[in-house]
């Protein structure tokens, strides 16, 4: 079973919960899918009204809480520990993965030092042991770990929550693209239509010259065959 149909498993099940409680009840909620070894998708359950509804109150906290595993990383967390729950130890390993998907959005090529600094990590051996089981293992990433250039090389890696304003930002992108492609695909049509004019033209031209040489050939067949004095 791949990460996606696991993530939407888990997710359903989750908004399921969060949709039938309400108040300090969804705490355990929060903490339960923050501490899941096997999702790392949250939007939908921040989506529910039960939860958004804990804004302003005195559990706000688990509100902010469960918007720092959606689009944050352990060092926002770090800048904001004062007002935020204490994380046990599945949610802080769930944070430091989750910040391994952000840094490599922005780059396929990740320095052993920016991500030691980036999860509180004081070793390599350290480092490339939880890249290795906790990020490539459980399916999250996939790369190579260059230790000559001393970074992780990343091929593949789940996305994460979108932000809020970051679609409009997407489908923009796309939009441009779409155009792009498409004045990129009537160019090469025209393109296409150029060569084919070519080839036709080029074909009659041929045809032409081996005419030309057809009649030439016929004439001088026709001189060696016509005796001298009727020539």
């Amino acid at each position: 079973m791949d990460i996606e149909q696991k993530q939407s498993e888990h997710i359903d099940y989750f908004v399921k919960q969060a949709s039938a409680l309400k108040g300090s009840a969804l705490i355990n909620v929060v903490v339960e899918a923050t501490s899941h070894p096997s999702l790392f998708a949250f939007s939908e359950i921040l989506a529910v009204p039960n939860v958004l509804e804990l804004e302003g109150t005195e559990n706000s906290a688990y509100l902010d809480l469960l918007r720092l595993f959606a689009h944050g990383t352990w060092s926002d967390y770090k800048s904001n520990s004062g007002r935020l729950p204490q994380l046990v130890s599945a949610q802080a390993l769930k944070l430091k993965q989750l910040t391994v998907l952000t840094l490599a959005d922005t780059s396929k090529e990740l320095p052993y030092d920016q991500l030691m600094q980036e999860l509180d990590v004081t070793n390599v051996r350290e480092l490339e042991d939880f890249l290795i089981n906790e990020c490539m293992y459980v399916g999250i990433v996939r790369g190579k770990l260059d230790q000559l250039k001393r970074c992780f090389e990343v091929q593949f890696a789940a996305g994460r929550d979108l932000r809020p304003g970051q679609l409009g930002n997407m489908l923009e992108t796309l939009t441009d693209w779409l155009t792009t492609s498409d004045n990129l695909l009537v160019s090469i049509q025209e393109k296409i239509k150029w060569a084919d004019t070519m080839s036709e033209s080029d074909k009659k031209q041929r045809k032409e010259v081996e005419e030309r040489v057809d009649e030439v050939k016929k004439s001088l067949s026709l001189k060696e065959t016509t005796p001298y004095w009727l020539r």
